[in-house]
């Protein structure tokens, strides 16, 4: 079934279209690329919330303190590992996957990626934030709970990548150095790469400060386009109403409050790829805002304690 976002037209920020696919695999519903759906020598998938054997207290709303079972993917504190592995398990069968060796990392908000290869395959997860391999039978595996999960597919050379890229991670253009490693170690070229973009928190419930606003205008010279808000007053550090308190002419404990942006870090993923040189038709964006659909996915900017989501992908 089509995911509901766009009626299939593309935005003009994000390039999101309605293509993408939630297939339903018994109690689950996995998010599928068009274009890596295409691909007859991979497997990949995008978990969501539904479905699983976890016990979930709902934070809010008429069902608040109601357990509710969901496709918890993360060894997080409210869940058991136990019910975490027969998750796992119950999505990697439904993606085809269940004879693969998952490859997951311990993810740090970083710009490392590793090469999996035959001498470390089997290795106990390295600290970092994307993955790369030319081995089949391996599944790579990134976690996400509003962070964009990035999937790639060399067409050219079979091999694939999974990336994990938060604000900190698109600052320090994680995906592009992902790219960059698969050219040293493969010969990747761009223009070869499929990418699919997953489910992520979208510029509508994005909030940030203005130290990200000031990072992202010092490093991207279009960083202008992926934030709404007064970006420029706080990319000039000239917008913190708080700096002498007394000006405001305010009884104190009324000063304003400070100045925030919202951040589409799709945008800013998607751009960074493009300028890359991963021409603009390969590369898939879902535009599902991970704190917009409660029912579907997991967000920890909107329930803190939350769930686990799975990007994957493996060369069978």
């Amino acid at each position: 079934m089509p995911v509901a976002t766009t009626n299939k037209t593309r935005s003009p920020r994000t390039g999101a279209t309605s293509s993408w696919k939630l297939r339903r695999a018994g109690a689950l519903q996995i998010l599928e690329s068009p274009a890596l759906a295409k691909i007859d020598w991979l497997v990949h998938g995008f978990s969501t919330r539904p479905g699983g054997v976890s016990e979930f207290p709902s934070q809010s709303g008429a069902s608040k303190g109601k357990r509710e079972r969901v496709l918890n993917l993360g060894f997080t504190e409210w869940d058991t590992r136990v019910r975490v592995l027969q998750n796992r398990a119950s999505f990697f069968r439904a993606i085809g996957a269940s004879e693969m060796r998952a490859i997951t990392l311990r993810q740090i908000h970083s710009d490392i990626a590793h090469c999996i290869h035959a001498g470390n395959a089997n290795e106990e997860a390295s600290q970092g934030d994307a993955l790369f391999t030319r081995l089949p039978g391996i599944l790579l595996v990134v976690q996400t709970a509003d962070c964009v999960p990035i999937l790639f597919a060399d067409t050219k050379n079979r091999a694939v990548a999974a990336i994990h890229a938060g604000w900190r991670g698109t600052l320090a253009r994680i995906a592009v150095k992902a790219l960059g490693r698969m050219k040293m170690e493969f010969g990747t070229r761009p223009g070869d790469v499929i990418a699919a973009l997953g489910p992520a928190i979208g510029r509508c419930c994005y909030e940030v400060g203005s130290d990200v606003a000031r990072d992202f205008d010092a490093q991207f010279r279009d960083a202008r386009a992926w934030f709404d808000g007064p970006f420029d007053a706080l990319a000039s550090g000239e917008s913190d109403p708080n700096w002498l308190p007394w000006l405001t002419m305010k009884p104190p404990g009324h000063a304003p409050p400070p100045l925030r942006v919202s951040l589409d870090l799709l945008a800013a993923n998607r751009a960074l790829l493009a300028d890359a040189g991963v021409p603009a038709s390969r590369i898939s964006v879902c535009g599902l805002c991970t704190a917009c659909r409660p029912d579907l996915l997991f967000s920890y900017r909107r329930e803190r304690t939350t769930g686990r989501l799975i990007a994957a992908i493996g060369i069978k």
